[in-house]
């Protein structure tokens, strides 16, 4: 158990608390009341890797009784309070203050349900007063198992417009459980978006990076079903791809290698907000000759294959935090929330992702830090969706 130096403006302030107690009722209360930094918190955002959710909520509860709170499982996470790298147990980030409301909502996914799903956790902003302060997200975790994300951010896209940026992640599998979940003020949730409208009398600060650079011309979709990517520029989309990356004939054959292969190689696409990453697998056996994404690649549209490797994975996290809190405009940051990519950690290996953690929490000059490694990255700062692979999103409060 740590706790990290809180940030305090005298009307917010930004705490952030972390636990690895064996005991998950234990861990909430600990990490609940390490983020604590005044009376009046307005929202916990928790993220959990390993305790069991019920207790560890009752836990939290007793620290903060009835703070509104929103949450997810995640396989790692990402804590100032530990400099060593990715960590396991529960964080907590608590923000409060006379400068921020907030509003909470939770709605379930699953089936034909994204697109309301998304409406009815962003309906929440109906909530906040007029006025409420000037400067405002939405942040966002759903499931990341569920399919069709951009569903989930069109939906809250058609509440809230271009006036709320959305930023956020996927969850990923709690690796205690071996399956996900969200968490709504006490409740624990499957299948389910969670969310937080959050307004400010200070500054946000919202900016990605990837690491990756594009490899040669673009390519046309010339057949895809949202994720299903059939032929680029009519040829099959898997060799297409593979033969731009001039890749080792047992990629081509050995899904092992493949997977190997791939993971520092996602595509990108032309959104007209701006760029979007996204990771590719084939379907179930390479001698398919079609590519699979977690999110949605529209047909005639331009993609690249792009690459990576160790430094520049590495430099992108230096790059975001640093994006992130020059978007405040001058203002010295509270914190920061990371939303950073698992397949991000395996291109990296242990010993890069204990670096990374480290170069954000140097970019950070102290400010609180906390996040966790997830399934898909949500940061959305003008377009309509804003869904990414193999990309680190940060959220800097001002």
């Amino acid at each position: 158990m740590a706790k990290t130096r809180a940030m305090d403006t005298g009307r917010r302030w930004l705490g952030v608390g972390h636990s690895s107690a064996s005991d998950s009722r234990q861990a909430g209360r600990d990490a609940a009341r390490d983020a604590l930094d005044g009376s009046d918190p307005a929202l916990l955002v928790v993220f959990s890797s390993g305790p069991d959710p019920e207790r560890m909520l009752a836990g939290i509860e007793e620290a903060c009784p009835g703070v509104p709170l929103i949450g997810c499982a995640s396989q790692a996470l990402i804590s100032s309070t530990d400099s060593t790298g990715p960590v396991g147990g529960v964080v907590v980030t608590a923000i409060g203050g006379p400068g921020f409301q907030v509003s909470t909502a939770a709605a379930v996914a699953a089936g034909d349900q994204r697109r309301a799903a998304g409406a009815q956790v962003a309906s929440c902003a109906a909530n906040l007063p007029a006025d409420a302060g000037p400067n405002q997200i939405l942040l966002l975790l759903t499931e990341g198992a569920l399919d069709h994300q951009e569903e989930i951010l069109a939906g809250a896209y058609s509440m809230v417009g271009a006036s709320a940026p959305l930023i956020g992640g996927t969850s990923g599998p709690d690796p205690n459980l071996g399956r996900s979940f969200q968490l709504h003020g006490r409740q624990v949730l499957t299948d389910a978006v969670v969310g937080a409208m959050v307004t400010s009398d200070g500054p946000f600060g919202i900016a990605m990076r990837h690491g990756g650079r594009k490899v040669g011309e673009p390519m046309i979709v010339t057949h895809s079903i949202k994720g299903d990517l059939y032929t680029l520029d009519d040829k099959p989309a898997l060799t297409a791809y593979l033969d731009r990356l001039n890749a080792p004939p047992e990629a081509y054959t050995d899904p092992a290698v493949f997977d190997m292969f791939n993971r520092s190689r996602p595509i990108g696409i032309r959104r007209r907000g701006g760029e979007e990453v996204r990771h590719v697998n084939s379907i179930s056996r390479l001698k398919e000759t079609w590519l699979r994404s977690s999110g949605e690649v529209p047909e005639g549209g331009l993609i690249w294959v792009m690459q990576g490797d160790h430094e520049s994975t590495l430099e992108a996290a230096n790059e975001a935090c640093r994006a992130a809190i020059d978007a405040l405009g001058g203002a010295a940051p509270l914190g920061l929330l990371a939303f950073d990519c698992i397949s991000r950690s395996r291109v990296l290996g242990d010993q890069g992702t204990e670096e990374e953690v480290e170069r954000m929490l140097k970019v950070a000059a102290g400010a609180p830090l906390a996040g966790f490694y997830t399934w898909g990255e949500i940061a959305r700062t003008r377009g309509i969706t804003g869904y990414h692979n193999q990309t680190l999103a940060v959220l800097a409060v001002g």
